[in-house]
């Protein structure tokens, strides 16, 4: 079977990793190639990934680059039907809910080609969100829909999608953290930064409904600066986020030399490194959906800074609060968090470390 296995953005690549090392111990029934769309490039970001997660470099490199959600669906499409009238593959695989997810789901159907989804069925109900239109298109077009969980299973279920399609196998996302939680455990930021474990936060923020609108934006860090005299919260920027800071010039929220608390800035963060301050940390303030996963298998309290969450497991099992970007909710459930009144998590159903191994099985039977 030759399968292309499609990776677009940062998030694909956590997911992908452990894929491609499942499919390379069976050399004579599998033949992956592994094609980067370039939708999102940064050299500093993807060279750690590569390095971090051991995947290998891409086979093929499409170079797409940003621009708006039509320009970039539009050239993923045209140079990904290229690799496939080519490379002629029996299976592709995409991840996710970028828009190379949907992008190369829709060329791979139009040619005939199978199309199998990792991470399927995940729905906000939020059609705001460029995400959940990639979910919903991918979705429905794909023949094998490989899911994280019973909502997962749900949402397809009730979209009437055939249960035949449907294959509950966890998720990747916790293969490559536990594969990599010992080699993140001893990397040793907490002493280069001076930091204590339990002793602070880690804070990601990127969603154009939290950084496009400054008055969201401002809201948002002179809260959680004030929350920072309390706690040091480690801030990875975005690089979309440090462009509206600059623009609506907020910068004065962050911690200076001179000025330690409030938020502590940085450049963003390799995998390992990002993995072994959340593992330490107090609580993990975030919009990112991944992070929300994460945050309940290393058992570390999450807040979420939107208003919805296509990963409800999450909420169910674990210690993730569903806050908005409201400064009263944000103070109150930081606070509760750091006063020690959160209920212990617990991790769902079949994250354990072999959903790669799951989702290869099931492939090699076909």
């Amino acid at each position: 079977m030759k399968v292309i296995n499609v990776v677009g953005a940062r998030p694909n690549f956590m997911k992908m990793a452990p894929i491609s090392e499942a499919m390379r111990r069976y050399p004579e029934q599998i033949r992956p190639l592994l094609v980067h769309t370039g939708q999102h490039y940064d050299e500093r970001m993807s060279k750690s990934f590569f390095t971090d997660l051991g995947m290998p470099r891409p086979d093929l490199d499409l170079g797409v680059g940003s621009g708006s959600h039509a320009e970039q669906t539009a050239r993923v499409m045209v140079e990904f039907e290229t690799v496939c009238l080519r490379e002629a593959p029996d299976l592709v695989i995409v991840v996710g809910d970028v828009n190379s997810t949907m992008a190369c789901a829709i060329t791979a159907k139009k040619l005939g080609i199978q199309v199998a989804h990792v991470e399927a069925g995940l729905r906000s109900r939020d059609m705001t969100m460029p995400e959940e239109i990639n979910r919903l298109c991918t979705d429905v077009l794909c023949d094998y829909l490989f899911t994280t969980d019973h909502f997962a299973n749900e949402n397809l279920l009730a979209e009437g999608i055939s249960a035949e399609k449907i294959h509950f196998v966890g998720n990747v996302m916790i293969d490559t953290l536990l594969k990599h939680k010992a080699l993140a455990q001893d990397l040793g930021l907490l002493d280069r930064w001076g930091l204590k474990a339990g002793g602070f936060a880690t804070l990601t923020l990127h969603r154009p409904s939290n950084v496009d609108d400054e008055g969201t934006l401002e809201g948002i860090l002179r809260t959680l600066s004030e929350f920072g005299r309390e706690i040091p919260i480690v801030f990875p920027v975005h690089p979309r986020t440090r462009k509206m800071v600059d623009r609506f010039g907020l910068g004065h929220y962050f911690a200076t030399t001179g000025n330690p608390s409030g938020l502590w800035p940085t450049e963003p963060l390799g995998y390992l490194e990002f993995l072994h301050l959340n593992m330490h940390a107090k609580m993990v303030i975030t919009d990112s959906g991944g992070l929300q996963e994460e945050a309940t298998v290393l058992g570390v309290p999450c807040i979420t800074l939107r208003y919805n969450t296509e990963r409800p497991i999450t909420c169910e099992v674990g210690t993730n609060y569903v806050v908005g970007n409201d400064p009263d909710a944000i103070i109150h459930h930081t606070s509760m968090i750091l006063s020690g009144e959160f209920p212990p998590g617990g991790i769902p159903e079949k994250w354990d470390g072999k959903s790669a191994e799951r989702i290869v099985a099931l492939l090699r039977r076909c």
